[in-house]
Parts: C-alpha cells; sequence; structure tokens
C-alpha cells in the first residue's frame, strides 16, 4: 500500500510519518518511509536548491520542474520497487503537493500540471492520502517555534498558504474515496491515534 501524508508545513504530518512508521514495524509490516523532496541522491541535492532562502527569484515552472524531477527519481529508485516488492510505502509529500502549491498556489495550469505528474510519477498514485488540516496562520507559528528547518516556501504570504489550503480542499473534493482528513489542531497523541485508526481499517490490523 502506498501511503501518503500532505498539509501545510507545520501542519505535524512529519512526525505522524515517522510514528505511524514505528508502530506499522511494530505491527510486523515492511515499511519504507520517505519524504519529498529529497529520498534519493540526487533529490536530496534537489532539496537543497529548492528550500534554499536565497533562492527567493526562482521561476515558479522552474520549482515545478524540480519538483518533479526528484519525484521521477524517487519513483524509480524508491517507490516502485518497494511496492512491487508487497511493503507498504509512506511519503511526507508526493504529487497532490504539486497540485496544491504550483497550481493552487503559484497560478500554473493545472492540466499540463496533471499531465507532468502522470509523466513523473509513472502513473502511481497513492492508495491513501492522509490531508493534515490546520489554520495556515497557525501552521506557520508552529513552523516558527520548531526550531526545524525554515525553508524558502515557509517565507511565503499568508495568503500563498491560503490558496494552497483551498487547493487541497478541492482536491479532496475531486477524489473523496483516496482522501482522508486529519484535525492536526489537536495534540500529537490525539492526532497519531486518528492516523492508527484509519490505517488499521484500511491494512486490515487487528488489535
Amino acid at each position: 500500500m502506498f501511503i501518503t501524508f500532505e498539509g501545510l508545513d507545520g501542519s505535524g504530518k512529519t512526525t505522524q510519518v515517522q510514528r505511524l512508521a514505528s508502530w506499522l514495524r511494530t505491527s510486523g509490516q515492511n515499511v519504507l518511509q520517505l519524504r519529498e523532496p529529497g529520498g534519493t541522491r540526487i533529490g536530496d541535492a534537489v532539496r537543497l536548491i529548492l528550500h534554499d532562502r536565497n533562492n527567493t527569484n526562482m521561476d515558479a515552472r522552474a520549482e515545478l520542474l524540480l519538483y518533479c524531477a526528484s519525484r521521477a527519481q524517487l519513483i524509480t529508485e524508491q517507490v516502485q520497487p518497494h511496492l512491487s516488492s508487497g511493503a507498504v510505502v509512506l511519503s511526507d509529500r508526493f504529487a497532490d503537493s504539486t497540485l496544491a502549491y504550483q497550481g493552487y498556489g503559484r497560478g500554473l495550469d493545472m492540466t499540463f500540471l496533471r499531465g507532468l505528474l502522470e509523466f513523473a510519477t509513472r502513473g502511481i498514485k497513492p492508495d491513501l492520502t492522509l490531508y493534515f488540516d490546520v489554520d495556515p496562520d497557525r501552521a506557520l507559528q508552529r513552523r516558527m517555534q520548531s526550531g526545524d528547518e525554515v525553508n524558502r516556501l515557509d517565507a511565503e504570504t499568508i495568503e500563498f498558504h491560503q490558496r494552497v489550503r483551498h487547493g487541497y480542499s478541492q482536491l479532496m473534493a475531486q477524489e473523496p474515496q483516496r482522501w482522508h482528513v486529519i484535525d492536526a489542531s489537536q495534540t500529537q497523541d490525539h492526532v497519531a491515534a486518528q492516523v492508527k485508526d484509519v490505517v488499521k481499517a484500511r491494512l486490515n490490523i487487528a488489535d
């Protein structure tokens, strides 16, 4: 099963990917944990370029192509082989991030984006996508207080992040069977319990 985690930076999804991976392993599952951009030597090099706050003049089309380049490498090296072997693959972000950030956030053409993503991902789509919903102001406040990497996209306007959140709502409306909304305003333990319940049901894991 391919499970992706989506949401604004500061929504807590990265922590929940780690917690779910640990729990699944204790349940006897073969788990691969990934993040985007990155996950491969080439992808990690692309990540440095994309997140560098000195690159504020990056063109939206260049940004898009870099994300897709990293993703294409990830599919080839990691996602496709591990899914073929029967593993559970967890990814902190995937193609929906491009639709939300570069599509709804940057205003790039959605039809073109979908075609490009089909090419970059070889048509591989998640079986389940967990969306961690939190108000953009709260997400950014958490981000700044966390001590984690503050990247180039974190420095965007609040209006940009609001457009991204709206974009996610549109994506969920288009494919409701694939998405599950997690209330990310709660404590980490409460959020982890929500995630666990959803994944247990999808993987048929007994208590």
